[in-house]
């Protein structure tokens, strides 16, 4: 039961505690079945790519996820935030990963009169009354989650090449202020 013991050992430390519970149990069980026993454990307990989600924290303790950072170009990915400033509205957006200090620029999706889009909203739960439709209201606890479209190329950049990210940035009633910044750089899957 040594193998057990390390597969426990070597598991992410968010799945240590039950990984080594059920290997406990195992241990007492025929080895034929808890051979069985221990490839469908292994199998449920491994993250997936869908679960294996990236995240960034921001200096206020606001978080960015998203659901997979390595894409094929035409690929939606789930992308959410919590624990941000509902009195700061921000854009949520798929853009060239800027110098430090500088917003991101240019991005995908371009101008979204209609306040739909698939690379870019305008999150904002206090948006001037112009915003109406365009803006979307931050849900309790300053979370937003919204899918965004990955594509190679933003403009002529080619992301391939070039670094490009999700990105979330004060919006432009707050033009300049970079504490909202948080950027999760995106991989082109070939």
């Amino acid at each position: 039961m040594n193998t057990l013991k390390y597969l426990a050992d070597t598991l992410r430390p968010c799945c240590r505690i039950n990984a080594r519970a059920i290997f406990s149990i195992l241990s007492n069980v025929h080895s034929k079945y808890a051979l069985i026993a221990v490839v469908v454990t292994a199998a449920l307990i491994v993250p997936t790519p869908a679960f294996a989600a990236t995240s960034v924290r921001g200096s206020d303790g606001q978080k960015l996820m998203a659901s997979v950072t390595r894409v094929k170009s035409g690929q939606e990915i789930q992308v959410s935030g919590q624990g941000f400033d509902e009195t700061v509205g921000v854009y949520l957006a798929y853009c060239l990963l800027p110098k430090k200090g500088q917003a991101p620029s240019p991005c995908g999706g371009g101008v979204n009169k209609e306040g739909i889009g698939d690379a870019s909203y305008w999150i904002s739960s206090n948006a001037p009354s112009y915003a109406t439709g365009l803006a979307i209201a931050f849900t309790p606890g300053g979370r937003f989650s919204e899918k965004i479209r990955i594509t190679k190329k933003i403009g002529p950049h080619d992301c391939s090449k070039v670094r490009c990210a999700i990105t979330v940035r004060s919006d432009h009633l707050h033009e300049g202020d970079r504490t909202h910044d948080l950027f999760i750089p995106i991989t082109i899957k070939k």
